[in-house]
């Protein structure tokens, strides 16, 4: 495997952060700020750079390298992998059913299977993140693979203004797009690892009433009532104060707990948007964190990740949530100094802050739709 770095800030020129070398048909990954990456002339950039590769683009709520973490920028990473290959499909959220409503089950189940299945070793995903509901995506792309196939990634971001994503494959970003970049060959192995850092707090109460990704009642209560009592005169700030106070949700049919991020509020209605499905009978608490638990979340992932492997990794790809950015504020480059010291200086590192992050828990193959969490995959040849 062989990588090349480099980065753009705003009006600067591309500035290479690893050395300058020649890539065969690489895997071209474009993080950045959504503002940027909507230039007319970036796509037409990349291309110049890289002639024959595969660009794949996402906007960020922040893009990560081992140099630093940036919201104003743009971060190329190109891959070439020597033995081993990849195959890149896509699909749009544009593909909407009859009632005009996007079918997330049906766009992540349609997507996967466009792959190839033969030799089919792992997934990425970058998916568009302003109205995907994200817990339907991943069921649909887990019923694809009858829960057997490892797959991993991220609902792009827009730093913290949830107005718009983009992303794209060989063509100029734009809204509604979903890339699935599928990685095929023997040689390669694919770990993967996840830690919130997260900590529930106060009653649990058990959700009443919620269709899909919106939560009506808790306790038979309206729920955003509920939830400003708690916040008290941070209730102000809604819905951005929400993402430091995300929900831990239990299901009555899963030993495991997942986080959900509150997106938006409804006041006609007093309820609340969820990043993804929450379930009637369902039990929920409020989380709330320190900079040093994160960071530690970051670090345990790590450990995890890199124990599952027999061979060294190359590539770490980080993705994280702009609620746990939020949080770390000028800290931010820690949790990510602290997944380097743990697999090593020599892997080329790249992620991206995003709305949700996808990948299973650990030790298991289907894959969840997580927030305010740390994911990492690592990758060899």
């Amino acid at each position: 495997m062989k990588t090349v770095q480099l980065k753009k800030n705003n009006n600067s020129d591309w500035q290479y952060l690893s050395e300058n070398i020649s890539l065969k048909e690489p895997l071209v990954l474009v993080f950045g700020n959504r503002f940027l990456l909507e230039e007319e002339t970036v796509f037409d950039q990349v291309r110049t750079i890289f002639k024959d590769g595969h660009i794949v683009f996402a906007s960020t709520s922040g893009d990560i390298t081992s140099e630093s973490i940036d919201e104003n920028s743009i971060t190329i990473t190109a891959i070439e992998f020597e033995k081993s290959s990849f195959i890149i499909k896509t699909i749009n959220s544009s593909e909407k059913n009859s009632d005009d409503t996007v079918d997330s089950f049906s766009l992540g189940n349609k997507l996967i299977n466009k792959l190839p299945k033969k030799g089919l070793k792992h997934v990425f995903i970058l998916s568009e993140g302003s109205f995907i509901n994200g817990s339907q995506l991943t069921k649909g792309m887990n019923d694809a693979t009858d829960n057997n196939l490892s797959i991993t990634g991220a609902l792009c971001g827009d730093g913290d203004r949830f107005k718009k994503t983009i992303s794209s494959y060989n063509e100029k970003p734009k809204s509604g797009e979903i890339v699935a970049i599928g990685l095929y060959g023997e040689s390669l192995e694919v770990s993967f690892s996840i830690n919130v850092g997260w900590t529930p707090f106060g009653p649990e109460r058990i959700v009443t009433k919620s269709d899909g990704n919106i939560l009506y009642e808790l306790d038979h209560l309206p729920a955003l009532d509920l939830y400003k009592k708690y916040l008290g005169e941070k209730s102000k700030e809604l819905p951005s104060a929400a993402l430091l106070y995300p929900l831990n949700v239990k299901s009555n049919k899963d030993n495991q707990s997942i986080v959900r991020t509150i997106l938006n509020i409804n006041e006609e209605e007093n309820s609340m948007i969820l990043a993804g499905d929450i379930f009637e009978n369902s039990k929920v608490q409020l989380m709330m964190t320190s900079v040093d638990d994160i960071v530690n979340a970051a670090e345990k992932a790590a450990i995890n990740a890199v124990e599952l492997r027999k061979k060294k990794a190359e590539l770490a790809i980080l993705v994280s949530c702009i609620g746990r950015k939020l949080v770390l504020d000028q800290r931010v480059e820690e949790e990510v100094e602290e997944v380097m010291e743990v697999v090593g200086e020599s892997v080329t590192i790249t992620g991206l802050y995003s709305y949700g992050e996808i990948a299973p828990f650990t030790g298991e193959n289907t894959c969840q739709l997580h927030n305010q969490t740390m994911t990492i995959t690592l990758i060899s040849e």
